[in-house]
């Protein structure tokens, strides 16, 4: 996989959104029962359970968004001792939890700290010039509904399944889409592993291809194992809305600037008139 870590593509107004939404993931982050055991590796099972039970609350579960419905026994968040040993204590929620507007707040969670970069890296290189092209407003919807397209996906597909869905990447995977669609020339600087880290300036097509080539790849279990825990399909969805909505909006958009050269350094820089 090639990693982005910048592109040639300037945008002609300050991504406010698109910053909003990188401190309110990493915020929520940070505020997420178990992050400090996280840094170090570490877990008891009192962060565990205060864990599951805070996913119960504030993620997305397919059953629960098909079926408009909540369990009656939900983890509390307590560690008790019980004829198996210790374990995290169930009971009735003492909240009330909406399935479709729990969609919403999954897509500010995120499971460990590199789950939650690679999500604002992606977010950080490309969200600038869809906001720049939409608006703030406009963006800011699209990114939502993107989100929801993606996770609704994933359930339909999903449908009986229990398992806390979070995480930014379908919605994020939509503004990747809508770049594809109005930016396919834009050059993007990459890292390619290959014995070392290579930067590399490639065009935005290719980048943003491939990364969508591997996601429906993986959404159909080929090169995963059974035991992974990434949504492949909601990312294939989420790309999939963004390219729809923003199709549209092609004859509009101005074309990126054209840089000179191939690969290095000032090369790289578009030309001034």
């Amino acid at each position: 996989m090639v990693i982005p870590v910048h592109d040639v593509n300037p945008a002609r107004r300050t991504p406010f959104v698109t910053y909003a939404l990188i401190g309110a993931n990493v915020l929520v982050f940070l505020a997420t029962p178990g992050v400090a055991a996280s840094l170090v590796g570490e877990s008891s099972l009192t962060q565990l359970c205060q864990l599951q039970a805070f996913l119960d609350e504030w993620a997305a579960v397919p059953r629960e968004m098909l079926q408009d419905r909540t369990p009656t026994v939900v983890p509390t968040g307590d560690v008790a001792v019980g004829p198996q040993g210790p374990g995290c204590v169930v009971g009735p929620p003492d909240y009330d939890k909406s399935p479709p507007l729990s969609v919403l707040t999954a897509m500010f969670l995120h499971g460990s700290w590199l789950h939650l970069l690679g999500n604002m890296l992606f977010l950080l290189i490309f969200g600038n010039n869809i906001e720049d092209r939409l608006g703030h407003v406009r963006y800011l919807l699209f990114y939502v509904v993107c989100g929801y397209a993606a996770a609704y996906a994933f359930a339909l597909v999903n449908a009986t399944s229990g398992d806390p869905l979070i995480g930014a990447s379908g919605a994020i995977a939509g503004v990747l889409g809508a770049y594809l669609v109005l930016y396919p020339k834009a050059r993007v600087w990459v890292l390619v592993p290959f014995l070392i880290f290579l930067p590399l300036r490639l065009p935005a097509w290719l980048v943003l291809g491939f990364w969508f080539g591997l996601q429906a790849v993986y959404s159909s279990g080929a090169g995963v194992s059974e035991a992974g825990t990434v949504a492949y399909l909601a990312h294939v969805a989420g790309f999939v809305a963004g390219m729809l909505l923003a199709w549209p909006l092609r004859p509009g958009t101005p074309p990126p600037p054209e840089p000179r050269g191939l690969l290095w350094g000032r090369q790289a820089r578009p030309r001034q008139t």
